[in-house]
């Protein structure tokens, strides 16, 4: 069997929409009745919470009373739709090429996993996106009340496709520090720099465009670590 290839989600298979998503928060803080600008600094100071522990609705009634609002339950089902909406939008859009590659993974017997420090609403959106049927197992940080560089994340995600840890790659762009936390355990870490540069100071492997992924997982079959790398590569 081909290696296991686990990926990261945002600014690894889709773009991460943030300038997307603080314009949306901001429209749900008029229908909530609070002040825009705080309702978006308010969600960027609570991530970790987000990922954790709070759904869509939870999260609204929390943030919107933190900020003076009292806001009704149908104002924070409306606040919700909103952000509901913006997940299925950014799922949606994953590139036909993005899509090329995960096919291609799969036509060469590699077992596909996604582990993803997400929000309520993208774990929900997540059975009707064009990347659903493509993976075997996807962990998501909302349902098992961990996120990423936990190496209980990792563990989870392994024990799920049915191998060891050590048995796979991740794939992911860095952000939360998640390509430390999968070498952690013993994977073997490729960083992408297609949608963002997240981590440059990572000195492990690098590659510019998923596209070069299959080949580069044929060619690295030999990897053991993230640390034994020579550079970028694509």
């Amino acid at each position: 069997m081909s290696r296991p290839v686990i990926f990261d989600l945002f600014h690894t298979l889709v773009h991460g929409a943030d300038d997307e998503r603080d314009r949306v928060v901001g429209e749900m803080a008029l229908v909530v009745g609070v002040a825009p600008a705080a309702l978006v600094a308010a969600y960027h100071a609570t991530w970790r919470d987000r990922l954790v522990r709070w759904d869509v609705e939870e999260t609204v009634r929390v943030l919107a009373g933190r900020l003076g609002g009292t806001p009704s339950d149908e104002q924070v089902i409306r606040a919700g739709g909103h952000r509901r909406a913006l997940a299925r939008r950014v799922l949606g859009a994953v590139s036909a090429a993005t899509l090329d590659v995960l096919d291609a993974l799969r036509d060469d017997g590699h077992p596909l996993a996604l582990i993803s420090n997400a929000t309520s609403e993208t774990a929900e959106a997540w059975p009707q996106s064009p990347l659903a049927r493509r993976f075997d197992v996807a962990v998501f940080s909302c349902e098992v009340g961990l996120a990423k560089p936990n190496p209980a994340i990792y563990r989870i995600a392994a024990e799920r496709l049915g191998v060891a840890p050590a048995e796979c790659v991740f794939v992911g762009d860095g952000a939360d520090g998640e390509l430390a936390g999968a070498a952690a355990v013993g994977m073997t870490v490729l960083r992408t720099t297609e949608h963002n540069d997240t981590d440059p100071s990572w000195g492990g492997r690098a590659f510019a465009t998923l596209g070069d992924l299959p080949v580069l997982l044929r060619e690295s079959a030999g990897l053991s670590s993230a640390s034994t790398s020579d550079g970028p590569v694509g």
